[in-house]
């Protein structure tokens, strides 16, 4: 899933103007801004071999997950990324192992996306975020 297809509104929302933007529209502002820092510490993680699979937790809210790399109460944004990584996620129980062959398969090139796990107050779910958009 890419971040566009949770930004695109349903027919449901293009007719009812009371109903808040949604929380994703700012992220991708953010994902904007963040994209050269996350993409540092991506190549980083991998390079210094801590995981070949890096995963970026995205949230307005508090999680215990993965390490605290870009607060946005210190740079007036938005959103919070924690790094994490796939050996955290199956750790902890959130990507069970029995999944772990079929993330693997549909990772894409850590180079090229980044792998946000956006965490809303309705759920969370992974997107792929391309560096170069």
């Amino acid at each position: 899933m890419d971040l566009q297809d949770l930004l695109n509104k349903g027919p449901e929302e293009e007719g009812n103007p009371s109903k808040p933007k949604s929380p994703l529209v700012s992220l991708k502002s953010d994902m904007d801004f963040y994209k050269e820092s996350i993409q540092e510490v991506s190549a980083e993680m991998m390079a210094e071999g801590y995981t070949l699979y890096p995963i970026f937790v995205a949230h307005q809210l508090k999680v215990d997950l993965g390490e605290m790399i870009l607060d946005r109460d210190e740079l007036n944004t938005q959103w919070t990324i924690q790094a994490s990584s796939l050996e955290e996620f199956v750790d902890r129980g959130i990507i069970k192992e029995d999944k772990k062959e079929y993330f693997i398969k549909n990772f894409k090139p850590a180079n090229d996306f980044m792998c946000l796990f956006v965490v809303v107050p309705e759920g969370a779910n992974f997107v792929f975020y391309p560096y170069n958009s």
